[in-house]
């Protein structure tokens, strides 16, 4: 009997950590709910951050991930058209917010007015041709008629990742990001970023999926069962995110 329990814990903790992709929007929501999920189990996970349209393109050319975390609708919903996704296993797992934000103390209480007026001298945005939130960036500048005006000043960063680095670091003096990513640091204070209305730009639904290579993977599976619990919707609430948890083909795992 010692034996077989022995081998059956090897198996356990010999087995293959589950790879996710995640969005770079999420990485400190991720990195929260994994190390809740590992408290709990006896699954380990390895994340990769990026662009949701790099990962795209390297699941389309058979990168070995086994979960997908989007930061929009239109990725997952193209892989499943491709026959790369486990059917009933794609859902709404988060709606993102985008915010405009500034590591300059003199910019403290003045975001909204020193983007509207230009009174600055880069702004950075992600990507819009990889990265969701960058796309519903150029939806707010061409909403508020700053598209032309601002674009000699703009700094693209690949991600929102990216983006973030570029403010923190002064190369731009302002810079459109998650709103997860300004909740998820201490450093970060309310009066130096702008909650950007949701009526400015298409709704920022993020979609996760479950990809062929998972097919058997029992720990991703467990991951994404998981993330439906409400222990770790509140997680992501924590991070700015809206939550309401949806389906796009019955849930049935």
């Amino acid at each position: 009997l010692g034996l077989i329990l022995f081998s059956v814990f090897t198996l356990c903790t010999d087995a293959k950590p589950v790879h996710v992709a995640v969005a770079a929007n999420f990485s400190n929501s991720m990195k929260r709910l994994v190390t809740e999920f590992e408290k709990t189990s006896d699954y380990q996970i390895a994340l990769s951050f990026g662009s949701s349209g790099k990962f795209y393109a390297q699941i389309k050319q058979g990168a070995p991930y086994e979960l997908f975390f989007s930061a929009d609708q239109a990725k997952p919903d193209a892989l499943q058209k491709d026959g790369l996704v486990i059917a009933n296993s794609r859902f709404t797992y988060a709606t993102g917010r985008l915010a405009v934000w500034s590591a300059r103390p003199d910019f403290a209480n003045k975001i909204e007015t020193k983007l509207k007026e230009g009174a600055f001298n880069k702004l950075a945005l992600a990507n819009p041709k990889l990265a969701p939130y960058g796309a519903a960036t150029l939806e707010v500048l061409k909403y508020l008629s700053l598209l032309e005006s601002t674009q000699s000043k703009w700094v693209r960063g690949e991600n929102v990742a990216q983006t973030y680095q570029f403010v923190s670091s002064g190369n731009a003096d302002l810079g459109f990001v998650a709103l997860s990513q300004l909740l998820g640091t201490k450093k970060v204070k309310q009066d130096s970023y702008w909650l950007v209305p949701d009526y400015m730009h298409h709704a920022i639904k993020q979609d996760v999926v479950l990809l062929r290579s998972a097919e058997k993977s029992q720990g991703a599976r467990a991951f994404l069962d998981f993330i439906h619990s409400n222990k770790a919707q509140k997680i992501i609430a924590e991070y700015g995110y809206l939550v309401t948890l949806s389906s796009h083909a019955g849930q049935s795992l």
